[in-house]
């Protein structure tokens, strides 16, 4: 599918542009950062990976060759988004009493798990950070003498020494410096560290040796390591949280143009998708404000209902979490599923036009991953009852690609997520409405009621005239 011209937003020149890869015999070549596995992986953070899943599934759609790498923060990231701290992995070692190493392994497994859960396509390289290690001391060693100076903390960039620091942030340097950790001997408020020395008398459980001491890298270095080695430099796409986009993505620009000597920023565009917000703040972790996957699906939420409330707002537009919202997206998952399995089964008439359905989803999502305006187009054609069979499964197939709904092969019995809390079993409610079937059958209206306001009372919604018969009743 090539179609219309795909436009992406390119938060380093605040402006949309026409993409087009920088060497189409590599492909595109996209790297997102991953998350620090030192928790659950929040819905905030997920809504991230939906967002370049997104992108990565219009890229291959459109037909371009794809390289995409998420890499997993095991080592490096701080308490704070302000730059400050210990170690996240270090930190949540010492508070649950178990190793790091333990921590992260858990935490990457969840977080993999989750993906699998939305849908969200496997990357083509998963990299850890503390396999890069010896890599990243590589990189500053390369860029410590013209770029960088040494302190007893550590070894930190001289944001000076490279041109435009800051431009991506939009050189809102007061802000940016604010939330940079302050250091004794720091040339300048906004200057990084590459290199955090170990204090004397402590031990941390992750340390490497250096010429600047044991101790461990700083966040910003693994990213621009990862990219180099994975994906060389320079490469098409980086994606990441909005929060990104104020000092980690600014910070990893600077150490590119140290590395190659020149102004370029590692990226030729960079994407970044907005908060998601829980009654007006962002949804963070370190804040305490944490809504996972695993709890929105132990109360019997389908995890692609989160998929499809993030596709229903723009990746640029802060989106509100609630439980009005959440329903709604699941309300429609139903419909689009039902409506689906009909469009499935149905021979149709082998008339009306798949083409103008493809032209007006490629439209859509080659506008900067327009995908609100996508979804009401699926809406249309699932409704068409003109399209012959091959017609419309061959394009509902394109919109799963181009989507990751999954409407090709779900069912609406597969969105009957058990509740955690649930007080029955799937064969007892079965047996329970085969009950009431010869109940009613028997015009035992009083018995068939009670069984009704009993399988209610379990949290099932007993759903008469519905192929499906039932489903569990889901409170946010």
């Amino acid at each position: 599918m090539t179609g219309a011209t795909l436009t992406l937003y390119n938060s380093l020149t605040r402006a949309s542009e026409a993409f087009a890869p920088i060497d189409p015999a590599k492909g595109v070549r996209v790297y997102s950062c991953g998350p620090t596995v030192y928790s659950d992986p929040h819905l905030g953070n997920l809504r991230a990976y939906v967002f370049t899943d997104t992108l990565s599934r219009v890229l291959r759609w459109k037909g371009h060759a794809l390289t995409h790498v998420i890499n997993i923060t095991d080592v490096g990231h701080l308490t704070s988004d302000a730059d400050a701290g210990e170690d996240k992995m270090e930190a949540a070692a010492k508070q649950r009493g178990l190793s790091a190493w333990d921590i992260s392994r858990h935490y990457a497994d969840v977080f993999r798990r989750n993906l699998r859960d939305l849908n969200i396509r496997t990357p083509d390289h998963m990299p850890l950070a503390t396999d890069y290690v010896a890599k990243m001391i590589d990189f500053a060693k390369g860029i410590a003498d013209e770029h960088c100076y040494q302190l007893d903390s550590g070894l930190y960039f001289d944001s000076s020494t490279v041109p435009e620091y800051g431009k991506l942030s939009g050189g809102q340097d007061d802000a940016g410096e604010g939330r940079i950790e302050s250091v004794e001997g720091k040339r300048h408020p906004q200057d990084f560290a590459i290199w955090r020395t170990t204090p004397p008398g402590e031990t941390r459980q992750m340390e490497w040796d250096s010429p600047w001491g044991r101790g461990a890298p700083g966040w910003h270095l693994e990213c621009s390591v990862m990219s180099a080695e994975l994906l060389g430099l320079p490469f098409d796409i980086h994606t990441g949280g909005i929060d990104h986009r104020e000092i980690h993505h600014v910070n990893e620009i600077a150490q590119n143009q140290a590395h190659c000597g020149c102004a370029n920023s590692g990226a030729k565009i960079w994407m970044h998708n907005n908060f998601l917000v829980d009654r007006g703040g962002k949804m963070s972790k370190s804040k305490g404000g944490i809504a996972t996957l695993d709890a929105l699906v132990a109360k019997g939420v389908h995890p692609l209902a989160y998929r499809l409330m993030c596709l229903s707002a723009h990746y640029r537009s802060e989106l509100e979490f609630s439980g009005e919202n959440l329903m709604a997206a699941l309300v429609r998952l139903r419909r689009l599923v039902l409506a689906a399995e009909k469009f499935r089964a149905a021979e149709g008439k082998g008339g009306g036009n798949a083409a103008s359905y493809l032209e007006r989803l490629d439209a859509a999502v080659s506008d900067d991953l327009n995908t609100p305006k996508a979804l009401p187009v699926l809406e249309e054609l699932l409704a068409d009852k003109q399209l012959g069979q091959e017609a419309r499964l061959m394009t509902l197939a394109q919109f799963d690609t181009a989507l990751g709904l999954n409407l090709l092969d779900l069912s609406r019995a597969d969105l009957r997520v058990r509740p955690a809390d649930a007080l029955v079993t799937e064969a007892e409610i079965e047996a329970r409405l085969a009950q009431r079937k010869e109940a009613r059958a028997a015009k035992d209206f009083a018995r068939s009621d009670a069984i009704r306001d009993e399988l209610i009372g379990a949290g099932v919604e007993v759903m008469d005239g519905d192929p499906i018969g039932w489903d569990w009743k889901v409170e946010i």
